[in-house]
């Protein structure tokens, strides 16, 4: 994937197909064996493991072969550095818009004020 260098990058395009987030959801309640997992899906078990992989190469999700089976786990810092980088985007729009708030107020008391003098 050349365009998706780097982990945060690889984060996000990986949950950005709803089976994979639909895994990391299911995930979030605890392991699962990957045939557990695909149960709910149409799909043919080698498409399903597709998404497994893309989850597992940027870490979202790690396995390991458990006697005939492969069990999935979340891995939760992983998801901690996506968060990480939404605080502070939601921060630093917080802060614009607060700004923005300001200014509009201003704006609005100077044209209350020329509008008394006409």
């Amino acid at each position: 994937m050349p365009y998706h260098s780097n982990p945060l990058d690889l984060a996000f395009h990986a949950l950005s197909d709803p089976t994979r987030r639909a895994v990391v959801s299911r995930l979030a309640d605890g392991e699962a064996a990957v045939s557990d997992l695909a149960e709910p899906f149409n799909m043919a078990l080698p498409s399903f493991t597709q998404h497994l992989k893309v989850l597992e190469d940027c870490g979202l999700i790690a396995s390991e072969k458990r006697g005939r089976s492969r069990w999935c786990r979340l891995v939760p810092e992983r998801f901690d550095e996506a968060a990480v980088w939404m605080e502070a985007e939601r921060r630093r729009w917080a802060g614009r818009l607060d700004r923005l708030e300001v200014y509009l107020d201003t704006k609005e008391e100077e044209d209350g004020r020329y509008q008394e003098s006409d």
